[in-house]
């Protein structure tokens, strides 16, 4: 009868060893001590040095957020003021605020209103979280416009940032139009009213003025088309662009040199 392994001397010791090898070079691979190593998440390995610490901030999603080098002027809030970063933060409040608000809500002309005060009413933080979505969306359009202003009068549309300028007034452009679609959706007599002027004001556009008119509104007066079209204006179509090029506005940022310096 053929004999086991532990009954052969030295056997058991060499496919030990033999293991044991392959453990420790299994386990000392660059691929485990990715999935292992404590902070592998947000850093690999690398030698510390400045050039090996720019790879590492431009190949990670979450380090890119901050520069490598800030100029010393971009951390002055007597120069920024901080509107860029507001307006930002405005955002992340007012969409955190309307997930909350679209659990209540339903886009028809025979609930839309019962729902807006019942809300206030009768649901827990309802009246302080639709406060806070309305006054965000205001301080959203003055911070963003302040922005533009200071952007202007420190002269950093120049080159070679004319092309984020230009992204820049898009993005205002958008958050009027989340500040206006916002506006139909308690379906009161003061939205009414806005609506048809601005829907009004849209069929004056030259040659497609009544097929947009057409569009906007669903039909050709206003209803529950009109509140639903606006509704998903509002909280899909319009975010989902402006999100597009919040991105590429930060990204043009870095790309152009950071911050531009004081006049």
């Amino acid at each position: 009868m053929a004999k086991s392994i532990e009954d052969k001397p030295g056997i058991a010791e060499t496919a030990a060893a033999k293991l044991g090898q392959i453990t420790e070079n299994v386990q000392g691979s660059q691929a485990w001590s990715s999935i292992f190593r404590p902070g592998s998440v947000f850093r690999k390995g690398y030698t510390d040095s400045p050039r090996n610490r720019s790879y590492v901030i431009m190949n990670s999603v979450l380090y890119h957020l901050h520069p490598v080098k800030v100029k010393r002027h971009a951390v002055k809030v007597s120069y920024t003021l901080c509107l860029g970063g507001l307006s930002f933060f405005l955002f992340i409040l007012l969409t955190v605020t309307g997930i909350f608000l679209m659990f209540f809500y339903r886009p028809t002309a025979a609930e839309a209103w019962d729902n807006i005060y019942e809300l206030q009413t009768q649901v827990a933080f309802g009246l302080l979280v639709r406060n806070m979505h309305r006054w965000a969306a205001h301080l959203m359009v003055i911070s963003v416009f302040l922005h533009m202003a200071r952007v202007f009068y420190h002269g950093a549309y120049k080159a070679p940032r004319e092309f984020n300028w230009v992204i820049g007034v898009i993005l205002l452009t958008l958050t009027l139009l989340l500040s206006f679609t916002g506006y139909l959706l308690p379906w009161d007599q003061l939205a009414l009213w806005a609506v048809t002027v601005g829907t009004n004001m849209m069929g004056y556009t030259p040659v497609f003025g009544d097929q947009v008119k057409f569009v906007l509104l669903g039909g050709s007066v206003i209803g529950t088309n009109t509140l639903l079209r606006w509704y998903v204006l509002h909280v899909l179509f319009v975010p989902f662009v402006t999100v597009i090029f919040m991105g590429i506005h930060f990204w043009r940022v870095r790309k152009d040199g950071g911050i531009s310096g004081p006049l």
